[in-house]
């Protein structure tokens, strides 16, 4: 049990705070970024949806990659660019918990769709004859609700677990969201319990929906490389390309925000934002052909 109990109404977000002289350059360029990933994100939602010949299986999960993701960062860039301009850079106990669990829940979710779009890829080249049977948009339809009730029923399992008791001062975050393992350390109990749980959730899920992607691709290239054309090579590395950025950037900067030891030095605020605004960027430009 800590001392310096007390019930907190609300927490402080130290943010970049540590670069007061290049707040506002961070927040033009940060404001640059956030405007081109949402563009993009909603170009894809506009095109996929008014473009009937684009309503098949691969484009749906693209559609769903990129409400997703225009979600996710919603619950995050707003604020993060408001405090950038104030002084003052609280959010409530009660906020931060839904922040939590909105980023938290999107975040999973994205994972499990970016499983479901390697899935997709693999039933394409690996049993095209049987892909029209096996993946149909109502097929696709059941694994994107599937996906959304997978991402938020770990969420809703950390957040309770990270927000079930109080919390002690000082209220800092050191970070520009209520990212779960800042938040965990100022719990008035004894932390470590709570904070090896949730990041062994964590990593349990990143890895998870990492490994099954790796391995489709495994059972994907050795496919591929048994086609005889080199244009029939071409084309199925093509329908992938996109899909592979996306997944070596969320799960290449996922992998530092949830992996990286104590101590071993660097600003989490820097690395995170690519975390959080990058892979929009990427899958705005992942409409395959």
């Amino acid at each position: 049990m800590k001392a310096n109990q007390t019930v907190l109404k609300e927490f402080i977000l130290v943010g970049f705070s540590s670069y007061p002289h290049v707040r506002p350059f961070l927040f033009v360029l940060f404001f640059g970024l956030y405007l081109l990933t949402l563009t993009g994100n909603l170009a894809i939602l506009g095109l996929t949806w008014a473009d009937r010949s684009l309503h098949t299986p691969m484009y749906l999960f693209l559609r769903a990659l990129s409400f997703s993701e225009t979600c996710y960062t919603l619950t995050i860039i707003p604020k993060m660019l408001a405090d950038l301009l104030t002084e003052k850079r609280s959010i409530s106990v009660p906020g931060c918990g839904l922040q939590m669990y909105f980023f938290l829940g999107l975040g999973g979710t994205h994972c499990i769709i970016l499983t479901l779009m390697g899935y997709d890829r693999f039933l394409a080249i690996c049993h095209p004859l049987r892909y029209p049977l096996l993946m149909t948009n109502v097929v696709c339809g059941h694994l994107v609700v599937s996906a959304w009730a997978g991402g938020f029923l770990i969420s809703v399992t950390e957040t309770a677990l990270i927000f079930g008791g109080s919390f002690c001062t000082p209220n800092l975050i050191h970070h520009f969201f209520c990212h779960m393992r800042a938040v965990v350390r100022l719990s008035c109990l004894d932390s470590d319990l709570t904070e090896l749980v949730v990041t062994m959730v964590s990593v349990s899920g990143l890895m998870g929906t990492f490994l099954l992607i790796i391995t489709t691709y495994v059972f994907i290239l050795s496919t591929v490389f048994r086609i005889p054309s080199a244009e029939g090579k071409q084309k199925a590395f093509s329908t992938c390309a996109s899909h592979l950025t996306v997944v070596i950037v969320h799960f290449g900067f996922a992998a530092i925000v949830y992996l990286k030891p104590e101590g071993s030095g660097g600003d989490d605020t820097i690395i995170a934002f690519p975390y959080i605004s990058s892979a929009p960027s990427f899958s705005a430009s992942g409409i395959e052909t």
